[in-house]
Formats: C-alpha cells, structure tokens, sequence
C-alpha cells in the first residue's frame, strides 16, 4: 500500500517546513514546493492517495489561479487551503474551486491532519 503524499504549496520557508515536519510525523510522505509554478511543473503521481496543502496570497500565481488551472486540466487533486488570508470572499472563492477545508494560519495541527485523512480516505472510497 502507498503512503499518503501531501503537496505543500507555500512561498514561506518556515511554514513549508513546519508542514512537513508534521506530515512526516504523521506518517504522510510530504513534498514541498516554494512557488505554484514548480508545483505546476511537477508531474505529481495521480495514482496514490494524495492531496494539496495550498497558500492563497503569493506571488506571480495565487493559490485560486492554481486551483483554476488543477481544475482546467482535469486534476481532481483534493485541495486544502491553508492561508493567513481569511476574508469571506477568498474563502468563498476557494471553495468555489473545489476546496475542501479552508484554515487560517496559524492552523490546529490535529484538525488539519484530520482533514487530510478525511480528503484522501473519501479519495480512496471513489475510486474503488
């Protein structure tokens, strides 16, 4: 059985870390990316449980214009917003995109890792 990935996407060093020090604890194989357009880039696997850890405010692509772009190409990647951006029009925006929780920095370890495991189990469940 493959472990869990989870794609962090945010332009703050600290916070990527942090993320995956936690994932790693979790038991989740994380994979981090500085800027959406290396994430974009990146060919991620389509075929093991996974989803998106994904900042809105940054610079050159916001995580919206990334979640535009996942949709456009047919990527049903669960996304999960982690933003210190918390305005009811960014929020509204994301979940119009498909995200599927929504946490303002700085998040509750334990409900994001809940989230995560909700996400991809409920993945795993469609597809078979």
């Amino acid at each position: 059985m493959d472990t869990t990935r989870v794609y962090i996407v945010d332009d703050d060093e600290s916070v990527r870390r942090g993320l995956c020090r936690l994932m790693r604890a979790a038991g989740f194989v994380p994979k981090d990316y500085d800027s959406p357009e290396h994430f974009l880039a990146d060919a991620f696997e389509r075929s093991v449980p996974a989803c998106l850890l994904l900042d809105i405010a940054m610079p050159r692509l916001s995580g919206t214009e990334v979640q535009s772009r996942l949709r456009a190409i047919g990527a049903e990647i669960p996304v999960i917003v982690v933003s210190a951006r918390d305005e009811d029009e960014i929020r509204h925006l994301a979940r119009e995109l498909g995200a599927r929780f929504f946490f303002r920095k700085p998040v509750d370890d334990q409900a994001l890792l809940d989230a995560i495991a909700w996400v991809t189990a409920d993945g795993e469940a469609q597809e078979h």
